[in-house]
């Protein structure tokens, strides 16, 4: 609501109706696109997100400290070294490989963001995938 008012104030009402359920639609896509890529990185770790309708959020929080020591250190070791291998790879398959898989554009609005080809794009993308595969095993993936 607050985007309608703050972008279309001065549209006519005729417009306020379908530019808010756009806005919605957007919204909403964005959320369950986000809540997709939360999941998949989620994953790369070995931690799990799963939404309960029927259980407050608050409760579904892991305790930081109920980790142990290992599992700490595991975890920080794989962060580190996908950290390390993204870093690595030449800056035009970075942004396409994070745009793609952590953001969650599509190949157009990649090529849109990037100011490159579709097939520009793919190629980049595909290098860096290999890249990291090479590098960190088809786990991670």
């Amino acid at each position: 609501m607050c985007k309608l008012v703050d972008k279309y104030a001065s549209r006519s009402p005729e417009e306020w109706g379908p530019l808010f359920h756009t806005i919605l639609q957007r919204m909403i896509v964005d959320w369950y696109r986000r809540k997709a890529v939360r999941e998949r990185v989620l994953g790369w770790f070995g931690r799990h997100h799963h939404d309960d309708e029927n259980v407050d959020p608050i409760q579904n929080v892991k305790d930081a400290y109920g980790k142990t020591p290992e599992q700490e250190a595991h975890s920080g070791r794989r962060v580190a070294m996908l950290d390390s291998v993204i870093r690595g790879l030449p800056l035009r398959q970075q942004q396409a490989f994070l745009l793609r898989t952590l953001e969650g554009y599509d190949v157009k609005q990649t090529a849109q963001i990037m100011k490159c080809s579709d097939g520009s794009v793919k190629t980049h993308y595909s290098r860096a995938v290999h890249v990291l595969r090479e590098k960190l095993g088809d786990e991670w993936l």
